[in-house]
């Protein structure tokens, strides 16, 4: 049975006429005729009573055209589906990213794109950078928002949008009232910093106070930046954070800007070279214009 003979039988059902039925399906009579009369021997039914004056289903014709009916609709929005996957209209997003994210543009981006694309689903899942990375390489996720560049032959970066590094301070700090601190000024402060193990965006942080000339002086040491502010806004310390993350704090920690040259951040999307979902790439799209918005205000 071949999907072109059902839908010459529904045609011809609705019609009830081979001329029309013909016409309607861009075809002469006679390979009409053939095929239903093919379809015919191999359901051993007749579907068609017919003579020279009249066409008419059988009581079988017309409980198969019932189902042809169904088969033929789920078809279309089988088709229909495939072609919106495949147009990056809809499908399904793995975006793997950390706790900073969520105090940051990330949520309203996505709020945004699942409004003009409905048919994706975008699934968040909450890890460590260094995790993030591990699942994007084991296509466990499709995108990485990491705060660290990540270019090799697997993986490679697009700029999302800035996140410059800004440092927080307890609210009744000696320094709460300055705008704008050098990093030699915290050299003597206690630090809440970020774990180095899982997060590359740490490291880089650690090797810019070295470049300074001093080591951090480590009071407390956490996994994600909301828990890093937090332990500041008690009093346990100073940290260099994302200044996005650090403005939904405001009023219970103090934000002070670093010098251009060492406050200079981006955030990334990190995706595979290979293997991409295609939805992916209208999303990253949507990302972009978000961005470019943003800084046009």
């Amino acid at each position: 049975m071949e999907l072109r003979q059902l839908r010459y039988f529904a045609v011809l059902a609705e019609e009830l006429n081979f001329t029309r039925a013909a016409a309607r399906l861009h075809i002469s009579q006679p390979p009409l005729s053939l095929q239903i009369a093919q379809l015919e021997r191999e359901l051993g039914v007749k579907l068609f009573d017919r003579n020279n004056r009249r066409v008419a289903l059988t009581e079988a014709g017309e409980a198969f055209l019932n189902d042809v009916r169904v088969t033929l609709g789920r078809l279309k929005d089988a088709t229909v589906r495939a072609q919106a996957v495949d147009q990056g209209l809809a499908g399904r997003i793995e975006i793997g990213l950390s706790g900073s994210h969520f105090m940051g543009p990330a949520p309203a981006l996505i709020a945004r794109y699942r409004r003009t694309h409905p048919q994706v689903s975008v699934l968040l899942n909450e890890m460590s950078p260094a995790a993030q990375i591990e699942a994007l390489r084991g296509h466990r996720i499709d995108l990485s928002i990491s705060r660290t560049r990540v270019d090799d032959e697997e993986l490679q970066s697009q700029p999302l949008w800035p996140d410059p590094v800004a440092v927080a301070l307890p609210a009744g700090h000696r320094l709460a009232g300055r705008k704008r601190l050098a990093l030699a000024d915290l050299a003597r402060e206690p630090f809440v910093v970020l774990r180095q193990d899982t997060s590359a965006y740490a490291r880089w942080l650690a090797e810019a106070c070295a470049r300074e000339g001093f080591v951090p002086d480590v009071a407390q040491s956490v996994a994600e930046v909301p828990a890093q502010l937090a332990l500041v806004a008690a009093g346990l310390g100073v940290a260099l954070a994302p200044e996005s993350a650090c403005r939904q704090m405001e009023g219970r920690i103090a934000v002070c800007a670093l010098p251009a040259a060492l406050s200079q951040a981006m955030v990334y999307a990190v995706t595979r070279r290979q293997g991409r979902r295609r939805a992916l790439d209208s999303f990253l799209q949507a990302a972009g214009q978000a961005a470019r918005v943003s800084g046009t205000r």
